[in-house]
Formats: structure tokens, sequence, C-alpha cells
């Protein structure tokens, strides 16, 4: 679980970053990033009623990205807030795949810090 303060909670945050941020999107799911001058970075997880009308899958998801971001922080960038969209192709992909585009997504928007 992400601490609370990794947490974008507000609608307003939330159409910040869909206004202002940068994207990029693989099949199975999307990022958008937006610079703030907060200390931390923080993630919203966005899963719609489009990619199951099961609650239980849908929380699955959510549950699995956010144990990938949580794992993450470390080599994230400081001040980011970012959104992860999920479309319909990542019902039924495994916790590696997901992990795969994740990464594929942050490296291609420059999250990452430097090694």
């Amino acid at each position: 679980m992400l601490k609370k303060a990794n947490q974008l909670r507000l609608d307003k945050e939330f159409d910040q970053v869909f206004k202002r941020g940068r994207s990029s999107y693989v099949k199975i799911l999307g990022v958008k990033a937006f610079l703030t001058k907060e200390e931390e970075s923080r993630f919203g997880i966005l899963v719609s009623n489009k990619i199951s009308k099961k609650a239980v899958q849908r929380n699955k998801i959510k549950r699995q990205i956010r144990e990938i971001l949580r794992l993450k922080l470390a080599k994230i960038k400081s001040g980011y807030d970012i959104v992860v969209v999920t479309l319909p192709a990542i019902l039924g992909k495994d916790y590696e795949e997901i992990e795969a585009a994740i990464d594929a997504t942050l490296d291609k928007l420059r999250i990452f810090k430097v090694k």
C-alpha cells in the first residue's frame, strides 16, 4: 500500500495531470505525468467499468499496479504527479506483463532516476 503522501486523491489533482501532463501509452495501459513542486511523487490509478463490470477484477488490477509503484518508488524522481490509466487489454495479463508495461511507459517519459 502506498503512503498517503504518495497518493493523488482530489479530482482537481487528477484534472491538472490530464490537462498539463505528458503521456505515454502501451497496449495495456497509459501513464500521464506532470512535474509539480511537491517533495514526493504522487500516484493515481484509474480502472474504469469498461475494463470489467466485476469490482473484484478491477480491484485486483489496482492492487497489482499499486504494489509495482510502491516497489519502484525509490527509482522514481521526486515531484511528479503520475496517473496510470488502464486499457481493456490489461484484463488477463499477469503481474510481470503489467510491471514491464509500467517500466516501459515510465522510462519513455524519463521519470526514472539516472543510475
